[in-house]
């Protein structure tokens, strides 16, 4: 048999994208030999500084909450706590088209469990150094000039890969899922590959 192997995905509970990401890597988890682990990594954090749209700067504003409160959760309840919270989160943000808020919060924390009091870490700078670590340990193999997904994963070599995306509507399903992601990590490890990129023309699709 083979031996299951981790690959660890970064994500901002914000990006619709890497919710896509995030599901498509939850069926891979049922057709290969791999786990997935989620981390905490913040738009919020990555667009500090920069000259951006005024719509998009109060979403970055707005966003602190949310990775805010999923490192509290880590920290206290560890990783598949995180995963569950995301999960809640993301059904509550791009399926249900909640507001950012305390309401989401509390809203989400509660589906899985967890004590509502948790969304005041959103308000709170408490762990504000904890969250800039785990972003950058993701971010720190692809560089800032990507976003969320970022996936770090063992290479079809024995190596480690890391690398922004895949950026997919909708998420593969089944033996479908495996094969994309046979090919991405086969193209990931391609020395001095970098980028296959083409124009989106439909919108993210949560089914």
């Amino acid at each position: 048999m083979t031996e299951r192997v981790t690959a660890d995905m970064w994500f901002d509970p914000l990006c619709p994208w890497a919710w896509i990401t995030s599901r498509w890597l939850l069926e891979v988890e049922q057709v290969r030999d791999v786990d997935i682990r989620f981390h905490v990594m913040s738009l919020s954090v990555l667009n500090e500084g920069r000259d951006l749209p005024e719509e998009y700067q109060d979403l970055m504003v707005k966003g602190w909450g949310p990775v805010r409160v999923c490192i509290a959760v880590e920290q206290a309840h560890g990783a598949e706590t995180l995963a569950k919270l995301y999960t809640a989160m993301g059904t509550r943000i791009h399926l249900g088209k909640e507001e950012l808020g305390r309401d989401m919060l509390v809203g989400a924390l509660t589906d899985v469990g967890l004590d509502p009091a948790l969304a005041d870490a959103a308000e709170s700078t408490q762990y504000d150094d904890a969250l800039r670590a785990s972003h950058e340990a993701g971010m720190r193999p692809v560089g800032t000039e990507v976003g969320t997904p970022v996936i770090h994963a063992p290479g079809p070599d024995g190596g480690q890969v890391a690398f922004f995306g895949p950026v997919i509507t909708p998420a593969p399903k089944g033996e479908a899922a495996g094969r994309l992601w046979d090919g991405v990590l086969l193209v990931s490890a391609t020395p001095g590959f970098y980028e296959l990129k083409r124009t989106r023309e439909q919108g993210p699709i949560f089914d």
